[in-house]
C-alpha cells in the first residue's frame, strides 16, 4: 500500500514541480489570442471554458487504455508502478503538454501538419500514415471494448453486434455536430461518472482486506506468468497511463477550444497526471485481487474487460460495481468518438477538404466507419497488439516534432529528446523481436541491432535539425510562433 499511495503522491508532486518547469520551458504567451478566438468556425474552433476543456482532454486521452493497459501490465508485478509514475511525469505529461502547446501556436494544426512544418514533407506523409492507422485502430478498439463491457453489465442476454451498431450510430451523430454540442454537453456528465467511480474503486481498495503489493527489492523483478520480457513489452502494454501517441492526436483538437495559453499545464500535463492516477488504481486493484496466473487466465479467457467486471463487483458489490463499470464504459466511448473526430480532421486537412458542409463531413466519415466496422470482426487481442505498436511509434514521432520545435527556438529540447530516444529504441527492438516485425526474438541481435538502427536514425534527425536551424531566416515565422494570428480565415492561416 505504501508504494501505491506514494506513487499517487509523486504523480501529484510531478504536476506541481516538473509540470511547472515544463511550462516555463515553453513560455506561454498569456496575452496572445488563440485559434479558438481568431479562427472560430463553430464546428471545431469554438472557445470553451478551462474546466470543460480539461474534462474533454481527460476523456479524449483515457479510453480503456489506462485501465486495460495497467491490468495487463500488472502481470509484470509491482515493477509496473515505476513506468506508470515516472513515465507519466517525465514522458507522457511532457509529450501531451508540448504537442498541445505547439499545436496551439500553429492554428490548432494536427500532428501530420506539424511534422511537415518542423521536420519536412516526407515526415508529414509518414506521420499522416501512422496517425490515420492509429486512430482507425483506436476507434475500432474503443468500439469493441465498451461493447464487451456493456454486454457483460446487462442483466439479460444481448447481441454484441447490435451493441456495436448502436455505438457506431452514436459516433456518427456526434461526429457531425459542433464540438461544443457533441462533446461539450455530454462529456462533463461522463467525467463525473468516471471520477466518482475511480475514486470509489481506489478508496475501497485501500480500506479493503486485500493486500496491495509494494515495490521492494524482493518484488522488483519480472512476475509475468508467460515470462514476457519487461523491455520492451511492458512499455507497450502500459501506454495510456504512462505515455501514448494517441494523445498527440487528441491534444490538437482541444487546442482549438482553449482561450488562453496559461490553461496548457492544467489541461494537457495535468490531465495526463490524472490518467496516471487512474492507471495506478487499476494496476493496484488487479495485482491485489488476483495472482498473476489467475489474472492471465482471465485475460486470455476474454479480454481485460472480464477483470474490470470482476474487480468492480468484488470491491463494490453488484449494484455499485455495475455503476463503476459504467464509469469504465464512458472512457472508451468518449475516446472512440474523439478518435474518429480527429481522424476526420486529419484526413480533411491532408486532402484539403474544408469541413463546411454536411456532405463533405460525411464523405470522410462514412468510409472510415465502414472500414472500422469490418475491423471489429478481427480478434481484439490482435487489434490491441497492433494498436500498441502504432501508438508508441506515433508517440516517438510527436516527441521528435516537439524536440525540433524546442531546438529551433534554442530552448531545453532534452526534456522531449530523452524520452523520444528511449521510446524510439523500444520501438526498434520491438520490430526486431516480435512476429509482426522481423521475428528475431529478444536476444543480442535485437538489442544490439536496435541500438545501431536507433543511433543511425537519431544521427540523421540531428543532422537535419542543425542544417534546418542554420538555414532559417532569424525572422522566420517558424521561430516566432508567438506572433499574433494574422487572419481569421482558417484556409489562409494554414
Amino acid at each position: 500500500m505504501v508504494t501505491f499511495i506514494g506513487g499517487i503522491v509523486l504523480l501529484i508532486l510531478g504536476y506541481f514541480i516538473y509540470g511547472a518547469y515544463i511550462d516555463r520551458t515553453f513560455e506561454p504567451a498569456t496575452d496572445r489570442e488563440t485559434p479558438a478566438e481568431v479562427l472560430r468556425d463553430n464546428l471545431d474552433f469554438i472557445p470553451m471554458p478551462r474546466w470543460k476543456n480539461a474534462i474533454i482532454e481527460l476523456l479524449n486521452i483515457a479510453g480503456t487504455g489506462p485501465i486495460f493497459g495497467p491490468i495487463m501490465g500488472a502481470l509484470y508485478g509491482p515493477v509496473a508502478y515505476i513506468w506508470i509514475v515516472f513515465g507519466c511525469i517525465f514522458a507522457g505529461g511532457v509529450h501531451d503538454y508540448m504537442l498541445g502547446m505547439v499545436s496551439l501556436r500553429n492554428n490548432g494544426d494536427q500532428l501530420p501538419s506539424l511534422a511537415g512544418k518542423y521536420i519536412g514533407k516526407v515526415a508529414r506523409h509518414l506521420v499522416n500514415l501512422f496517425a490515420c492507422l492509429l486512430l482507425l485502430l483506436v476507434g475500432t478498439v474503443f468500439v469493441t471494448s465498451p461493447a464487451n463491457l456493456i454486454q457483460q453489465a446487462l442483466p439479460f442476454g444481448s447481441n454484441l453486434q447490435v451493441i456495436i451498431v448502436l455505438i457506431f450510430i452514436y459516433y456518427l451523430v456526434s461526429t457531425v455536430l459542433p464540438i461544443d454540442k457533441a462533446i461539450g454537453k455530454v462529456y462533463p456528465w461522463f467525467g463525473a461518472i468516471l471520477i466518482l467511480s475511480t475514486i470509489a474503486i481506489g478508496v475501497t481498495l485501500i480500506f479493503s482486506d486485500f493486500t496491495i503489493p509494494n515495490l521492494t527489492p524482493a518484488t522488483m523483478q519480472n512476475f509475468h506468468p508467460k515470462g514476457l520480457a519487461i523491455f520492451p513489452g511492458m512499455f507497450f502494454t502500459i501506454s495510456c497511463g504512462a505515455m501514448s501517441g494517441f494523445h498527440a492526436t487528441q491534444a490538437p483538437m482541444v487546442s482549438r477550444t482553449i482561450t488562453n495559453e496559461r490553461e496548457g499545464r492544467f489541461t494537457f500535463y495535468g490531465m495526463m497526471i490524472g490518467e496516471g492516477i487512474i492507471a495506478m488504481i487499476w494496476a493496484a486493484a488487479a495485482m491485489s485481487l488476483f495472482d498473476g496466473q489467475t489474472l492471465s487466465d482471465m485475460i486470455d479467457a476474454g479480454t481485460a474487460s472480464v477483470v474490470v467486471d470482476a474487480v468492480s463487483k468484488m470491491l463494490l458489490g453488484n449494484v455499485f460495481g455495475t455503476i463503476a463499470i459504467l464509469g469504465v464504459i464512458v472512457l472508451p466511448i468518449s475516446s472512440g468518438l474523439s478518435a474518429f473526430r480527429s481522424l476526420r480532421i486529419i484526413i480533411a486537412d491532408y486532402l484539403n477538404i474544408k469541413q463546411d458542409t454536411l456532405a463533405k463531413i460525411m464523405a470522410i466519415t462514412l468510409p472510415v466507419y465502414v472500414i472500422s466496422f469490418i475491423l471489429t470482426k478481427v480478434d481484439f487481442n490482435i487489434l490491441w497488439r497492433y494498436f500498441n505498436w502504432a501508438n508508441q511509434v506515433t508517440a516517438v514521432l510527436a516527441l521528435l516534432v516537439t524536440t525540433r520545435y524546442l531546438f529551433l527556438k534554442s530552448k531545453n529540447y532534452w526534456v522531449t529528446f530523452i524520452p523520444g530516444i528511449f521510446m524510439l529504441y523500444a520501438c526498434v527492438v520491438y520490430i526486431f523481436s516480435e512476429p509482426i516485425g522481423l521475428g528475431l526474438g529478444l536476444g543480442v541481435i535485437s538489442y544490439i541491432g536496435g541500438l545501431i538502427v536507433t543511433g543511425i536514425l537519431v544521427a540523421v534527425y540531428w543532422y537535419q535539425g542543425v542544417h534546418q536551424k542554420e538555414s532559417l531566416d532569424p525572422q522566420a515565422k517558424l521561430l516566432h510562433d508567438e506572433w499574433p494570428i494574422l487572419t481569421r480565415d482558417p484556409d489562409l492561416a494554414k
